[in-house]
């Protein structure tokens, strides 16, 4: 029984975009590990930028600065 849990800021994800993230996700594992997708879970965990943070600080705050993770520090 396979599980992908997939972990994001919350900023604006709709819902079609979670769909579309599900789907190819479970295509993938079908495809890849021949997996039954009746048995294939998946979760989308939605995260505010105050709770996730990287290089000493919460994402909300580095956001104000312009840093995202993309950008070096």
């Amino acid at each position: 029984m396979p599980y992908v849990k997939i972990e994001i800021t919350r900023e604006g994800v709709t819902r079609e975009q979670k769909q579309i993230l599900i789907k190819e996700i479970t295509d993938l594992l079908i495809r890849t590990l021949n997996k039954d997708p009746q048995l294939i879970h998946v979760v989308i965990q939605e995260i505010d930028l105050d709770d996730w943070g990287f290089a000493g600080d919460q994402v909300s705050e580095l956001r104000k600065k312009g840093i995202t993770a993309e950008r070096k520090i």
